[in-house]
């Protein structure tokens, strides 16, 4: 595969990512379509072999967010900017510490939101608390795992 091809498939990977925390974009569908899109140029055994690691993985976490129970989400006063600013931070997060840096830079991305909105200390962790138990659970599940993907298909490519 190309260089212009793979910055591409690169490109879908991150919008997928970063669609897992906008409400409507299937963002975990296009991080898998990513790395179809890479298996079926690439045709190797670790190509297929993420392919088939990356559906189950995706599947699974389908499955488990469905199980999640809903929660009210402007009930507690999430926005866009909201989840603008809590991407941004697991993005950075999982830069700085691959993976694991993605949940603390979640976080981090809401108290810095709320602490702008709000003002004081406290009242933006205790927005972050109400936030992080709306919304938190579900979304982090599957960021965590687009995220899991993307640095799979990152160290992959790499590595070949």
């Amino acid at each position: 595969m190309d260089l212009p091809q793979l910055l591409l498939v690169g490109l879908v990977l991150l919008l997928g990512t970063v669609g897992v925390m906008v409400p409507g974009v299937p963002g975990t569908w296009l991080v898998w379509a990513g790395v179809l899109w890479w298996a079926l140029q690439d045709r190797s055994a670790a190509a297929w072999s993420l392919l088939v690691a990356s559906t189950a993985l995706l599947l699974a976490v389908q499955v488990v967010k469905w199980q999640l129970p809903p929660r009210r989400v402007r009930a507690v006063g999430v926005t866009r900017r909201t989840a603008v600013y809590a991407g941004a931070g697991a993005l950075l997060g999982f830069v700085v510490l691959p993976v694991v840096g993605a949940v603390p830079g979640f976080v981090g991305g809401i108290y810095l939101c709320e602490r702008l909105r709000l003002g004081s200390r406290g009242e933006a962790w205790a927005s972050v608390r109400a936030v992080m138990r709306s919304v938190g659970t579900s979304v982090l599940v599957e960021l965590l795992a687009c995220l899991m993907v993307l640095g799979a298909w990152t160290g992959t490519v790499l590595a070949g």
